[in-house]
């Protein structure tokens, strides 16, 4: 017991002992502008600052200290550090970098990371230092003249917008640089200064291409709403400030994505250096990589860029964020679009309109019939002279004559065919409409399908970047060939194919949605992700559904209940039913029909107008006719023989029944199967999910354990490449599980004739209703 408090003592007495011999080291931060995405970036400098000299320093971090864009508080922050304890200072932003060139001596060692590029602040490659007292540099490779030569290649542009904050311009000769760089160029330019209040929507008009000069944060609003009008227009852009910007929508950038390992282990290192007894003026301070032209595949489709397979091997593509510049539709907006506009539906309707008015045309049969004529007669005198006054040698002459159907049973049988065959025609219709919800259901799922697809295929495409580093890593180090280097990048040259490829597939979904809504194909467009768990699905009764088919016990009755309901609503049954309904009363037409007789009242005028030359006056003694007179007659009529047409047509209608009703039992054959082999699929899709989410899951865990092994030599890069390939599978079939399973579910509903996202909540409330009941009484 003595010895072990003996040992504690001692330890805590060589702690007490270290701690004080342990030097504190205080180190300053400036920078322009805070920024929350930045909080835990620089958290991990600091952790890698103390990784570094932290075992025999203790090192302490003052509160950033930012000049919000103004000169002098940037002067204000830099002095407050001079005078107090500050031992070190690292200097961010615009404004700092030149605040600090504008001083002619540095008290305290300042590391300075400066983003104004190689245009203003030149240095020969020779000079590997910074040469002055108490300063070092990490200067990167930005370059105005590099980023305008990728634009140029990108898009031949002729009319140019730069847009640059208005403090830079305040600050820096940027105007003098583009107007000197442009000058012996045929390319009109347009510098745009940008501050708080600058409405960039109105300064388009008449660009072709838009340089982004705009250094902001992560959280500006105002540069997303730049961002928006630009791609609203549908001009390509380039940022000078690199790959995050393209993230957020702008269509390029000439910058790799920053190394923010090296950038901390840089400083890091520094800070050793200048503990140790280097003065900074003798630091590198170079910090090159490797420029590649970076390209916002979201941003490329909205503004209709090209993207060509020729870009592949030089072009990193990145899938970033959506800024929804487009129309928006959900599931239900595609399925409501396509009811009200959708052409082959409208053409469909007005097959049910023509055969509404062939209805009208066989009642008509039953209206009056009238007509009139007049007559102008010349008859020859010698015929005239012995007509005794009735046919005069001139006259003319009016009639007017009416027929009425009292009843004809040929009228009567038109009349109730024609009213079932309209109402088939209505059900080819509905047939019509179900198959145009299915093919827009399978549209929309289609297209998140190829959405998720090129979202993985862009993760792919990180992990073969990351398994390249990697590879040259070992391959510095002697630890693998050059051969596993080179297959990487052939890897990389693939993944980048098939991103392009899975994003022109993409097009061309979003293509055939906006032809199924009756919207102008090349229109801009986006969907929103539909899955199981969204609120969606929950307000239109699917997931209570879906309990249903999940339980075992239930599920035969389930089946045999969406059997009912197919049968139930189908319209291809109900259009048999109404065209064998026709056929009925056509067969009762043709046979004791036709010995209904026909009955008719006919009546006319006729009047004469004038009678003149040879026989114009009626001899003495003779009538005189009246210059009008009128008839009434009641006529009724029997087919007795029609040469056999009547037997042929009856013998047709029972051909005609015949064939219907083994259609009609083939389309219940056809629906009881269909509900069987889609319940089996729906079955199929549900273990797909669950069993896809653990492949993927594993997936992941044999890639992780495959990289590391390979970064230390234990396997060959075969096998690398194996774990990858595997993951994307794996990925690919767990993001599209859950959207096969939702297409077959849409194909079950298809048969049933019933899409729940087109009823109301009652309405489904009453179908889950009827199915719990069937259920209940499945067993009675």
């Amino acid at each position: 017991m003595r010895f072990y408090l003996l040992f504690l003592i001692l330890f805590c007495v060589s702690l007490i002992g270290f701690s004080q011999n342990q030097n504190i080291i205080s180190i300053g931060i400036l920078d322009d502008k805070g920024d929350k995405k930045l909080v835990p970036i620089l958290k991990s400098l600091k952790e890698e600052i103390r990784a570094v000299v932290g075992k025999e320093n203790k090192v302490e971090f003052k509160s950033v200290l930012l000049n919000n864009f103004e000169s002098d508080k940037a002067k204000e922050n830099y002095q407050k550090l001079l005078n107090d304890n500050t031992d070190i200072i690292l200097a961010f932003g615009v404004v700092n970098t030149i605040m600090l060139h504008n001083e002619k001596n540095f008290p305290k060692p300042i590391i300075l990371l400066s983003p104004i590029n190689r245009d203003f602040i030149r240095f020969s490659d020779k000079k590997k230092t910074s040469g002055i007292d108490n300063l070092t540099f990490l200067l990167t490779p930005f370059s105005f003249s590099e980023d305008l030569e990728a634009l140029k290649k990108l898009i031949d542009y002729k009319n140019l917008g730069i847009l640059v904050d208005e403090f830079i311009l305040n600050l820096l000769p940027i105007k003098q640089y583009f107007e000197k760089y442009f000058r012996d160029k045929e390319v009109n330019v347009k510098i745009i200064s940008v501050n708080e209040t600058t409405d960039i929507t109105t300064q388009l008009d008449g660009l072709d291409a838009v340089y982004l000069g705009l250094n902001r944060s992560s959280d500006d609003k105002q540069f997303d709403q730049i961002i928006d009008a630009i791609n609203e227009n549908g001009i390509p852009s380039l940022t000078a400030f690199g790959i995050n910007d393209v993230k957020r929508g702008v269509l390029a950038t000439y910058e790799a994505e920053v190394n923010y390992e090296l950038f901390f282990r840089r400083i890091a290192l520094n800070i050793e250096s200048i503990l140790n007894g280097v003065n900074p003026k003798d630091l590198p301070i170079f910090l090159d990589y490797n420029k590649i032209l970076s390209i916002n595949v979201v941003t490329a489709n909205q503004i209709d860029f090209p993207l060509k397979y020729g870009m592949v091997d030089k072009t990193n593509f990145v899938v970033g964020k959506n800024r929804n510049l487009s129309t928006t539709f959900s599931i239900v907006d595609v399925m409501n679009r396509v009811i009200e506009n959708n052409l082959l539906l409208q053409a469909d309707k007005k097959e049910v309109e023509l055969s509404e008015q062939k209805v009208k045309v066989s009642k008509s049969n039953y209206l009056p019939r009238i007509d009139a004529s007049a007559s102008g007669i010349y008859l020859d005198k010698e015929t005239a002279k012995i007509a005794l006054g009735s046919k005069p040698e001139f006259s003319t002459s009016g009639n007017i004559g009416l027929e009425q159907v009292i009843y004809s049973e040929q009228s009567s049988a038109n009349i109730s065919i024609q009213k079932n065959l309209k109402k088939a025609q209505e059900q080819s219709y509905n047939t019509s409409l179900l198959n145009a919800l299915l093919n827009a259901y399978k549209a929309y799922f289609n297209t998140l399908i190829l959405q998720t697809n090129v979202y993985i295929q862009n993760q792919n495409l990180q992990i073969t970047k990351k398994n390249l580093k990697i590879a040259e890593q070992n391959y510095e180090v002697g630890a693998s060939g050059k051969s596993d280097v080179l297959r990487f990048k052939s890897e990389l040259s693939q993944n980048l194919q098939s991103l392009i490829e899975g994003s022109n597939s993409l097009n061309q979904a979003y293509y055939s949605l906006n032809q199924l809504m009756n919207r102008p194909i090349l229109a801009k467009i986006s969907i929103e992700d539909a899955n199981l768990e969204s609120e969606l699905f929950e307000k239109y009764k699917y997931t209570d559904l879906l309990k249903i088919l999940d339980d075992p016990k239930k599920r035969p009755a389930l089946i045999d209940f969406f059997i009912d309901e197919a049968l139930r609503n189908a319209p291809e049954i109900k259009n048999i039913d109404y065209n064998l309904k026709a056929i009925n009363r056509s067969y009762k037409l043709n046979s004791y029909g036709r010995f209904i007789p026909t009955l008719a009242l006919k009546g006319a005028y006729n009047y004469t107008f004038s009678r003149s030359g040879e026989g114009a006056v009626v001899p003495q003694g003779y009538p005189v006719p009246p210059d009008g007179n009128y008839n009434v007659a009641l006529n009724l009529s029997i087919p007795i023989f029609q040469r056999n047409q009547q037997n042929i047509s009856h013998q047709t209608s029972i051909i005609q029944q015949t064939q219907l009703n083994i259609k009609r039992a083939g389309a219940i054959q056809d629906i009881e199967k269909q509900v069987n082999s889609i319940a089996s699929a729906l079955l199929k899709e549900i273990s797909n999910i669950e069993t896809s989410k653990a492949n993927e899951k594993y997936a992941r865990e044999s890639l992780d354990l495959s990289q590391n092994a390979y970064k230390v030599g234990s396997i060959p890069v075969i096998q690398l490449l194996d774990a990858q390939n595997n993951y994307l599978k794996a990925q690919l079939v767990r993001a599209t599980a859950q959207y096969n399973y939702l297409l077959v579910l849409a194909e079950m509903q298809r048969v049933l004739g019933y899409f729940l996202f087109l009823n109301s909540e009652a309405d489904n409330n009453e179908f889950i209703l009827r199915a719990r009941q069937f259920i209940i009484n499945y067993d009675k």
